[in-house]
């Protein structure tokens, strides 16, 4: 018999919730309707300089009618009238008259200096009433939050303990303070870089206080703190740098001769050999050169860098470089074993300075075009075949040069004159070609000339000329 009761009074308070005015349950900071405009509803305002509550009607003011009021309320939770207005006149609250401007028509409200205690919610409540609606009253309500801050002076940063610290060994307190300032906001950077909470990174509530627990090498580096507030933008405080005693890391032996696999270095005999022992570290490492041979050790020198003649090494030998760094009481060390070998063609190569290869494929280019000109000639001027020419002469062609007849002008000199040789040769006068011939030819009767020079014993000068 109960839930049909419950029913309908369920459905009568929603059906209530519907008919009633919008404005019953509306809250303060509700916009209504677009009648005023407010162009912030949260104002930063600076300490002893004015800041004005705009407000902005949307409706014609001479087709209405107007009655406001506005109220502050302050953080513990007083709240007091300032100023009820109307389009004719208002009437201020006389505590605050001298502080207060109110700019009618629009429903303004400047405050003229502002001090701490003008912090808190300015609420406005306005009734508007149309002409042409008479009796049809219109509530629109806002409320602005102001803030009230003293700008922000530049920061001063400290440094606990002020001097150089270990690594591992040691905590850091930074702390950044400022002069002037309400409400304000700290940022550390390291370098340049926003720095934030980590395992040794600790922070106070307000950012004000960084402590580092403990330092380590990545640490080092120039510390700077931002300072602002909401009237001002960041403001960054000299840098202070944190010096770290750290290392030696990365310990490393290198050399510019030889060749290097691994741990072992191979220089060719008689060569001069330069080490170097790096690490990183701060302050600077001392370095201890050792030699070690027949379960024996021998310090050499000191310092980052040996010097090493191959002739004096009977054999492989090991070396051992060893750093230390004095305030921080740590050392590493780094072993190789140093060889004396002739490296020939793999220093070369690993050089690759000796033959460039450019130069290599020209060497091989012209060997090829060499070989291939050798086996040319050697095709067309097969020396067999040339001595077997020449001993297949004539006895008589082979005792003379050849000739093309220009080599001497001087020997063509003389007179000329023709004898005929008829039938089988006998003259010894005959030419070499013409008994060549006879000798295919001998039952043949066969003229043949020859030409006999005669060389007077002195030229004469018109032959000359």
């Amino acid at each position: 018999m109960e839930a049909p009761g419950g029913t309908a009074l369920y459905v009568c308070s929603v059906l209530l919730i519907l008919t009633a005015p919008s404005h019953i349950f509306s809250t303060t900071t509700e916009v209504s309707s677009d009648f005023i405009y407010i162009p912030s509803l949260v104002q930063h305002g600076i300490e002893g300089r004015p800041l004005l509550l705009s407000v902005e009607t949307r409706f014609p003011l001479d087709n209405a009618e107007i009655q406001g009021t506005w109220f502050h309320t302050r953080p513990s939770g007083s709240r007091t009238m300032l100023v009820t207005f109307t389009k004719e006149g208002n009437i201020p609250n006389m505590m605050y008259r001298n502080r207060l401007l109110f700019k009618e028509p629009n429903a303004s409200l400047l405050i003229q200096k502002l001090n701490q205690s003008d912090e808190g919610d300015y609420h406005l409540s306005l009734n508007i009433e149309f002409h042409n609606k008479t009796g049809l009253v219109i509530k629109e309500e806002r409320t602005v939050h102001v803030t009230v801050d003293v700008p922000v002076s530049s920061p001063v940063i400290e440094k606990n303990p002020n001097y150089a610290v270990i690594e591992d060994k040691a905590n850091v307190t930074w702390t950044c303070s400022v002069g002037r300032g309400t409400r304000v906001v700290f940022q550390w950077l390291r370098d340049n870089i926003p720095l934030g909470p980590s395992d040794r990174y600790h922070f106070s509530q307000d950012n004000s206080t960084l402590l580092i627990s403990p330092v380590r090498k990545e640490d080092k580096g120039i510390y700077r703190c931002v300072a602002s507030n909401p009237v001002s933008h960041g403001r960054q405080s000299r840098g202070l740098e944190l010096n770290v005693y750290y290392g030696p890391y990365n310990l490393e032996v290198n050399s510019g001769q030889g060749l290097r696999t691994g741990e072992v270095f191979t220089i060719n005999p008689g060569e001069l050999a330069f080490f170097e022992c790096q690490a990183d570290s701060n302050p600077p490492n001392s370095y201890v050169w050792i030699s070690k041979s027949r379960n024996s050790t021998k310090v050499i020198t000191e310092g980052p860098r040996l010097e090493v003649l191959s002739y004096r090494l009977a054999q492989a030998e090991e070396y051992l470089c060893r750093a230390f760094n004095n305030v921080t009481q740590k050392q590493d060390e780094a072993q190789f074993t140093l060889l004396v070998a002739s490296l020939g063609k793999e220093k070369q190569t690993q050089g690759g300075s000796s033959i460039s290869p450019l130069a290599a494929i020209t060497v091989c280019s012209l060997f090829m075009i060499g070989c291939f000109l050798l086996f040319f000639l050697r095709r067309t001027c097969n020396p067999k075949r040339v001595l077997m020419s020449i001993y297949n002469r004539p006895l008589c062609e082979q005792k003379k040069r050849h000739r093309s007849g220009h080599e001497d002008a001087t020997e063509d000199f003389g007179i000329y004159e023709f004898v005929s040789i008829p039938g089988k040769i006998e003259s010894t006068q005959v030419s070499c070609r013409s008994l060549a011939r006879l000798e295919s030819v001998q039952d043949m009767h066969t003229t043949i000339y020859d030409v006999i020079r005669h060389v007077p014993e002195t030229p004469s000068h018109s032959l000359l000329n």
